[in-house]
């Protein structure tokens, strides 16, 4: 879908921010049209697995974290099981991760809360989420959009980070204040939704080093278009 095709959806920007919501909201429809199918890449089958595979992800690719959690999945089924896991054969588990001792002191730790606090189930709240070892406010976003469907914020990554300045939808480079503002342009049920579209477009087109911009769904709607 180009612009002429974006002006054909039915365009709800936030009423306060006139034509630049018009321009987000034709930017969203856009990213919709072309990636109908956008979703979490991470490979999970529960809470549980989706909050260990996004811890792992921090500085590390969705497409290694997924190699490496089958084999982590298979031993480590519960809470519990990570909980009362042997450290060093935790971070073998994790090792091609990266930062494999740090973040299998994160997992243990944030394990041994679940099952304190939480009967070892993965609690549905913002507060619990970011309160336990380890978990910052993206880890707790992902896990909120993605396992249990809950629009509390917008996951704010590099992908993120890079396509939102370029779009003109922030100015900010802090996470949080970027996630401010992206939640202030876009309706809360696409929260979870636009952090997806953002990192699919970032990973097929807007690439950091070489975006594709001449052929990119977006160039007419783009304010950065071109000069990357």
């Amino acid at each position: 879908m180009d612009l002429e095709g974006a002006k054909r959806v039915k365009i709800g920007g936030h009423p306060a921010l006139g034509r630049h919501g018009q321009r987000v909201a034709a930017q969203l429809a856009v990213l919709k049209a072309t990636y109908p199918d956008a979703h979490c890449e991470l490979d999970f089958a529960n809470p549980l697995q989706l909050l260990i595979a996004t811890i792992l992800s921090a500085q590390c690719t969705d497409a290694r974290v997924n190699l490496v959690t089958p084999r982590l999945f298979a031993k480590y089924r519960t809470a519990r099981d990570f909980a009362d896991s042997d450290p060093a054969e935790l971070e073998n588990l994790i090792r091609s991760a990266g930062f494999f001792r740090n973040k299998a002191r994160n997992i243990r730790a944030c394990c041994r809360r679940l099952v304190a606090d939480h009967a070892g189930q993965v609690p549905l709240t913002m507060s619990a989420l970011h309160a336990l070892p380890g978990v910052g406010r993206k880890t707790a976003n992902v896990v909120l959009g993605n396992a249990f469907g809950l629009n509390e914020g917008v996951v704010v990554d590099t992908h993120v980070s890079r396509l939102a300045a370029r779009l003109g939808l922030t100015r900010q480079t802090n996470p949080v204040k970027i996630e401010t503002d992206l939640m202030q342009l876009v309706p809360r049920n696409d929260w979870a939704l636009l952090s997806h579209l953002l990192i699919w477009h970032g990973r097929r087109r807007c690439k950091a080093r070489k975006p594709d911009c001449g052929n990119c769904e977006l160039k007419k709607l783009c304010p950065g278009c071109g000069r990357f």
